[in-house]
C-alpha cells in the first residue's frame, strides 16, 4: 500500500497535539524540547512486545518484518518504539539477577503511524506505512482527534510527604571510597555511581511532564504513558542514531552547574572545557564507544568529529563528544543497539567490570534509569537516548536518579554535589507538587 501523509497545521509546541491522543493506550511522545528538529507522537500500537527468554533485540527484529523504504524528512512513520531498561543488559552480559521492579525490562509498541513535527521546515504531518489492514480506520480516528479543538489536560498529580534517597551523604562517601579502591587496584578506569530519590505520588503525570519540560528543556526528552508506568524524561544525551546507514552517538561526560551571574556562568563553562579530569573522563567513554560502534561499523569508518564540546542546559553545562561510523553490510540498527547496550557513559570502563561494581554498591536496581528510549523503524532507521534526568512513576511511587563518573582523581564532595546539581530540576518538580526534600533524608 502507498505511503500515507496528511498535512496538519504546524505548532511550535507539540503539547496540544499530544493532549489529543494522550488518553489512547501506549501513548508516546519523543520530544525535542524545542532544541532539536523533530517531535514524534504516536499511540494505539498494533501490538506490543515484552521481554521473554529469547534475545530481546532478535525478538524485535522478527516483529518488524520486511524493511520498507525510508521517506525524506520523516524520521519515523511506524515500527518499534518504547524503552529498553538498564537491567535488560543482565541477560546480555551474564550479570547476576536482581529483584525485578514493577515495570518490565522492555516495553515496546509496534506502531503503524506517527505525527511528525519538523521544527526546521515548520510542518506537521500524520504519516504511516499502512502495514496493517486495521491502520486505515485508525488513521481516520487519529486525524479527527488532531483536527479537533485542543483540550488542556487536567493536572491532578500530587507528591505525598518526604522525598527519600537511597544514599545518605556518609553512605555515598563510603561507596565512593570503595570505588577508589577498585580504581587503585586496576579493576577499572571509571565507574558511574548514582543515587536514587523516591516519593509516594498519586494522579496522572502528564501535567507534571509538561512542567518538567519547562523547567529543564532537553533535546532527547520523552513522555511515555504505558500500562504499568509513566516515564517523564528530560534527557540531554543521544545514545545511538542510525539514518541511511550513518551511525552517531553523543556521549556526555563532565558537568558544571549553571550560575545566574553571566560572568561566573561563562567561567564555569570555560573551566569545564579545559579541565584535565573532565577531558580524561570524557575521552575514556569516547574510546569505549569507538570500540562499541566498531562491532557493527565498517572497518575504518569510526571517527570522532567533535571532542570536548560544551553544551549548556537550564541547570548544568555538559562536556559532549560525537562519535560516528557507517553501518556494516549484514548489520542492522538492532545489531548496533545490542552491541552498544547499555551506554558506556552511564556505566564506566571497562563496561562489564564497571557494571559489576555498580551492582555491588548501588542499593537498588536501576530499572529504566540508564536504559534507552527510542525507536527502530520499519525502514531500518533508529534513534534513541540515554535515560538520564528522568522520573519513573509506577505503583504509586515516583523515582528519579542522578549519578556521575568516578575516576582516580575524583573528589568525593564535588562528585556528591554534582549528583544534586543534575537532580535539581527533578527535585524542584517534586517539591512543586508537594514533596519535601532535605539532605538528611
Amino acid at each position: 500500500m502507498s505511503f500515507y501523509c496528511q498535512e496538519l497545521p504546524y505548532h511550535s509546541d507539540a503539547a496540544s497535539y499530544f493532549a489529543a491522543i494522550a488518553d489512547l493506550p501506549w501513548a508516546a511522545w519523543l520530544d525535542s524540547g524545542g532544541m532539536a528538529r523533530f517531535d514524534i507522537l504516536t499511540a494505539a500500537p498494533h501490538h506490543t512486545v515484552a521481554p521473554d527468554k529469547t534475545d530481546p533485540f532478535a525478538l524485535l527484529r522478527s516483529e518488524l518484518g520486511e524493511r520498507t523504504s525510508s521517506v525524506a524528512d520523516i524520521p519515523f512513520a511506524g515500527g518499534a518504539l518504547g524503552y529498553w531498561s538498564y537491567d535488560l543488559a543482565r541477560g546480555l552480559m551474564n550479570l547476576s539477577a536482581r529483584e525485578a521492579g514493577s515495570p518490565p525490562d522492555m516495553a515496546i509498541g509496534i506502531y503503524d503511524w506517527a505525527l511528525v513535527l519538523d521544527h526546521h521546515k515548520k510542518t506537521a504531518r500524520l504519516v504511516s506505512h499502512r502495514r496493517y489492514a486495521e491502520t486505515e480506520v485508525l488513521l481516520e480516528q487519529i486525524l479527527r482527534r488532531l483536527q479537533a479543538e485542543s483540550i488542556q489536560p487536567a493536572d491532578n498529580f500530587s507528591v505525598q510527604g518526604r522525598i527519600s534517597c537511597n544514599f545518605t551523604a556518609d553512605g555515598y562517601a563510603a561507596a565512593f571510597g570503595r570505588v577508589q579502591g577498585y580504581l587503585q587496584a586496576g579493576d577499572c578506569y571509571q565507574v558511574n555511581l548514582a543515587q536514587r530519590f523516591s516519593a509516594a505520588a498519586t494522579g496522572d503525570a502528564l501535567g507534571a511532564y509538561l512542567k518538567l519540560r519547562a523547567l529543564s528543556p532537553a533535546p532527547f526528552s520523552a513522555y511515555l504513558s504505558f500500562p504499568k508506568v509513566q516515564i517523564l524524561c528530560a534527557s540531554p544525551e543521544r545514545f545511538i542514531s542510525i539514518r541511511e546507514g550513518l551511525v552517531e552517538t553523543r556521549p556526555i561526560k563532565g558537568t558544571r552547574p549553571r550560575d545566574s551571574d553571566p560572568v561566573r556562568d561563562r567561567r564555569l563553562a570555560d573551566e569545564l572545557s579545559r579541565h584535565p579530569k573532565d577531558r580524561a573522563e570524557n575521552l575514556m567513554i569516547v574510546d569505549l564507544l569507538r570500540n562499541d560502534l566498531g562491532k557493527c561499523c565498517k572497518p575504518g569508518s569510526v571517527r570522532v568529529p567533535e571532542l570536548f564540546m560544551v553544551e549548556s542546559y537550564s541547570n548544568v553545562h555538559h562536556l559532549v563528544s560525537k562519535v560516528v561510523g557507517k553501518l556494516s553490510e549484514g548489520c542492522d540498527a538492532l545489531d548496533m543497539l545490542r552491541g552498544c547496550f547499555p551506554g558506556g557513559s552511564i556505566t564506566g570502563a571497562p563496561k562489564l567490570r564497571a557494571m559489576q561494581i555498580i551492582d555491588d554498591l548501588e542499593p537498588d536496581p536501576r530499572g529504566i534509569y540508564c536504559g534507552a528510549i527510542g525507536y527502530a523503524g520499519f525502514d531500518g532507521n533508529m534513534d534513541s537516548n540515554i535515560v538520564i534526568r528522568t522520573l519513573v512513576y509506577s505503583g504509586g511511587e515516583i523515582c528519579c536518579w542522578a549519578g556521575g563518573g568516578l575516576v582516580a582523581d575524583s573528589q568525593c564532595e564535588a562528585e556528591y554535589q554534582e549528583t544534586l546539581d543534575k537532580a535539581s530540576a527533578m527535585l524542584d518538580l517534586l517539591r512543586l507538587y508537594g514533596g519535601r526534600f532535605d539532605l538528611a533524608g
